[in-house]
């Protein structure tokens, strides 16, 4: 006999016919399922990391970092900015910066500095390289500043969890870089194109707390 599969909402309706679950008067069934979807919708904050030293205010707003005979691996990060009710935040500014490939900043200029705003559906996508490694951090990462009326604002950093440091395992290893305070921010990288145009492929989510 094959096994009956059922949604959440067919779920409760079940329970509730067969008399597994109650209700007080003053709830009705879809009192509940409206409470079961946010429940679902629910997400849990982005967590904080450092500023650091090469936050840089002013940068243009560009989604294509990677310049034309740049070095190093090309990568494109995307994502969606959303608050902790799992709703989306259009419109949130997104203000990023990296190392390049040999792990310099650029102190002078904007090469490798953004500042985006979120679509309507707050989603947001740009192209860069794999930041490099440099002496005074352990791990390559991009900085995020993320900000939203009615929201707090955010800074963090994504982490890569194809970064040698980890060796191939960041949920057992992110602590050898002392500013990493949660493996929320290692992200899986994906490869693809063809083999003589490979891009690596990050999704970054983040979840702003409101006010």
């Amino acid at each position: 006999m094959q096994k009956e599969e059922l949604n959440r909402r067919e779920l409760l309706a079940k329970c509730a016919a067969l008399g597994s679950l109650t209700m007080v008067a003053s709830l009705t069934l879809p009192d509940v399922f409206a409470a079961w979807d946010e429940q679902a919708k629910a997400r849990k904050a982005t967590p904080w990391n450092e500023v650091g030293p090469f936050y840089k205010r002013g940068a243009p707003n560009n989604a294509h970092l990677r310049a034309d005979g740049d070095p190093g691996l090309p990568v494109v990060v995307s994502g969606q900015i959303l608050d902790t009710r799992g709703d989306t935040i259009p419109g949130a500014t997104i203000e990023i910066w990296q190392a390049d490939h040999n792990g310099r900043y650029d102190i002078d200029g904007y090469h490798y500095r953004s500042s985006l705003v979120a679509a309507d559906a707050g989603k947001y996508e740009f192209e860069s390289v794999m930041p490099g490694h440099y002496p005074s951090r352990v791990c390559q990462h991009i900085h995020y500043l993320v900000s939203a009326p009615g929201h707090k604002s955010l800074t963090t950093q994504l982490y890569f969890a194809t970064d040698p440091v980890f060796d191939g395992d960041p949920a057992r290893n992110f602590k050898r870089d002392p500013l990493i305070q949660s493996p929320d921010l290692v992200r899986p990288v994906m490869l693809k194109g063809d083999p003589k145009a490979i891009v690596a492929a990050v999704t970054f989510e983040i979840v702003l707390e409101r006010l």
